[in-house]
């Protein structure tokens, strides 16, 4: 039996680590038939993003992976990703990546919420959250040199990407499993990757889905990443993507000047875009 045992232990693994990659590319085709959705309901616009952070029109961008901001902004009537896509995708798992190693407690009652969102675990009375994929539609960022923007629009156009929702996988996000140590050097993903640790989503702020961690090293780089990535289009179609086929995007922490965090900064870190999204 120890024998047999043996055998098929690493064969189930491979069966669960695979079933679960299927469900993550069912999830992430299923955001972007809900996105393209809700932009034929609205004259091709895809929705706003809600990946921003300040309130009115005194608001800069913020982590991609946010699904609900802290503060209404100019760029939509919404703070929350869901009032956008409650309609298209009803059950929030679905925005989950299945690799990752926690789901939010609250991620269903916070879909279900929207606008109305207030965690009962903290004493604000409302509440910022993020998941664990990025969502890029509508996003702006700073692409190693120029500016990275989203899909605004069905119909594509001068300077849009391509890609709707990719797995997360970033540097330099002041949550790590060392971040109150200073240590900005880790790489983050919510698939989970050789040497990685449980970065908590909760109860830190924002609160939102657990993810994978692991500390740059002189044995442990972006080049040492060894697990896949998925990214879904805005054609529809999902395919994977390896951590060399990426290219880097810092987040604008001032969007009229276009400055971005720096890696030290205590800000949302880098973020890894696959280059077949981009134009």
């Amino acid at each position: 039996m120890s024998v047999l045992m043996g055998v098929l232990l690493p064969a189930l693994g491979k069966v669960r680590r695979r079933a679960r990659v299927m469900l993550g590319m069912s999830n992430q085709r299923e955001i972007g038939n809900g996105v393209t959705l809700c932009a034929l309901d609205n004259d091709s616009l895809y929705p706003p993003s809600v990946a921003t952070i300040g309130a009115t029109d005194n608001w800069n961008w913020s982590d991609p992976r946010k699904m609900t901001a802290l503060y209404r902004t100019n760029l939509g009537p919404h703070r929350a990703m869901s009032e956008y896509l409650r309609d298209y995708v009803k059950d929030a798992s679905v925005v989950f990546c299945p690799s990752g190693p926690k789901k939010y407690k609250y991620l269903q009652e916070a879909w279900d919420a929207g606008d109305n969102w207030n965690n009962p675990d903290t004493w604000l009375l409302a509440d910022a959250m993020n998941g664990t994929y990025c969502f890029y539609w509508n996003y702006t960022g700073l692409l190693e040199g120029r500016l990275f923007k989203g899909p605004g629009n069905l119909a594509g156009g001068r300077g849009q990407s391509k890609v709707l929702v990719s797995d997360y996988l970033g540097f330099a996000h002041w949550q790590n499993e060392k971040c109150y140590g200073g240590n900005y050097y880790a790489y983050g993903s919510c698939e989970h990757f050789k040497g990685a640790n449980v970065t908590p989503g909760e109860p830190q702020y924002p609160a939102g889905s657990a993810y994978w961690s692991g500390l740059k090293s002189d044995s442990f780089d972006l080049d040492a990443f060894d697990a896949k990535l998925h990214a879904c289009y805005a054609d529809g179609h999902v395919e994977s993507f390896a951590a060399a086929e990426t290219a880097t995007m810092k987040v604008i922490k001032n969007r009229f000047t276009n400055e971005p965090y720096e890696y030290d900064e205590h800000g949302p870190g880098y973020f890894y875009v696959p280059i077949n999204g981009l134009r």
